[in-house]
């Protein structure tokens, strides 16, 4: 039995993100080694021993997670936890939290900061998946179906808001999304959704108007069309990620080599570190991380298809798109695409909160996969030995 289990996962899912993960270590050394030194006043290697720290704590939740039973995920008791503790913390934020580029969003304790706005993206996965698995036999009535599982989602976002953190609800907004049109919602009850969409987040729009369309953020977007006219003011940041990726080329200038990163880039370890990987190691650096991105969150689409368990699907679907998501908000920010949000880069970007939350996500997409294989490779073979066993015996008694 054990021996099948140990079998049935995903090691080549499990490597991708390993390599990742190591391959973030190494650039997060390089580029942060003048920053830490010039702008923290710290040793170079500040930023890599703890992100070397925070990589050590993911890997021991992404074994627990990915040998941890993921159904178990969906009992009662687990939710309310889920439900009661996210908010309880999101709203103790308001009292203790520190706060950090505008936003008080974070926890402070010694040396090191907690995000909880991180770990409660994956607890809304959890709780939708959990949810709208449960619903199936009624999915499509609306009031009863559709609508009970986003007043937690309505909360959550409210409450990362008022940080304020929009661009963690959008993420939030984006994924769920992507699990809610997964469930088996029809096309009918999704306009119903989106029409309710609308309606109830008109007033949130009215109420944080001047908080969400600051002058700040509207210039974001003009910035877009002509970075270089703003490169001495609100335009520095597009700019010199431009010049760090033309730099690079094919080859890149080498590792540890790059320029931009010496007081030019800023958050050249965290929102830019791909300008960095692009200026140092040049086209086969940035395919290295894309292409295992993009691996990461195909397998996880394809666990999604092939699990017959609606909760296991869903929470594939919830893990695989958020990471999907948020890279594509990080490259297409730093290449100018989209405005930047200050999304870091899944498993690349330094980070405790971020890199520990995603090692036990995708410890327990781990675990899917493993049950889907698990029930591919010997649920059949026992099924098959059944019917083998009963054709033997009624050729036997034919026979005689």
């Amino acid at each position: 039995m054990f021996k099948k289990i140990v079998k049935s996962y995903d090691y080549t899912l499990i490597i991708a993100i390993t390599l990742l993960s190591l391959f973030s270590l190494i650039m997060v050394y390089s580029a942060s080694m003048a920053t830490a030194v010039e702008r923290y006043g710290v040793s170079s290697d500040y930023f890599y021993q703890k992100q070397k720290l925070f990589l050590l704590c993911g890997a021991f939740f992404f074994v627990i997670t990915a040998l941890f039973p993921y159904k178990a995920l969906k009992s009662k008791k687990v939710l309310i936890t889920i439900v009661f503790s996210s908010i309880f913390i999101l709203m103790a934020l308001f009292l203790f939290g520190h706060v950090a580029g505008n936003a008080q969003s974070w926890f402070k304790i010694g040396p090191f900061s907690i995000q909880p706005a991180e770990f409660v993206k994956l607890c809304v996965i959890i709780y939708l998946s959990a949810q709208y698995a449960k619903k199936q036999e009624y999915i499509n009535e609306f009031k009863k179906g559709v609508i009970p599982p986003l007043v937690y989602l309505g909360v959550v976002c409210i409450l990362i808001a008022i940080q304020p953190d929009f661009g963690t609800v959008e993420l939030i907004l984006l994924f769920s999304g992507a699990i809610i049109i997964s469930s088996g919602i029809n096309i009918k009850n999704l306009s119903k959704l989106g029409t309710l969409g609308v309606i109830v987040l008109l007033p949130f729009f009215l109420l944080f108007y001047n908080k969400i369309f600051t002058s700040t953020r509207m210039n974001r977007f003009e910035i877009l069309k002509d970075p270089f006219k703003f490169q001495e003011t609100s335009g520095y940041h597009l700019v010199n990620s431009y010049i760090a990726i033309g730099n690079g080329g094919i080859n890149g200038l080498g590792l540890g080599k790059g320029i931009e990163k010496l007081g030019y880039l800023p958050e050249s370890h965290t929102d830019f570190i791909m300008a960095v990987i692009a200026e140092e190691l040049g086209i086969w650096g940035v395919g290295f991380v894309i292409i295992t991105l993009a691996y990461i969150v195909l397998r996880g689409i394809y666990i999604a298809l092939q699990c017959k368990d609606p909760f296991g699907s869903l929470l594939a679907i919830g893990i695989s798109s958020m990471i999907g998501i948020q890279a594509f908000v990080n490259l297409a920010g730093i290449s100018g695409l989209i405005p930047l949000t200050g999304v870091p880069l899944p498993f690349v970007s330094y980070g405790g909160s971020s890199l520990i939350q995603l090692a036990i996500a995708v410890g327990i997409l781990v675990n899917v996969s493993m049950f889907v294989n698990y029930e591919k490779k010997y649920k059949k073979q026992q099924k098959q030995n059944v019917e083998n066993n009963v054709n033997r015996k009624n050729i036997y008694y034919l026979t005689k």
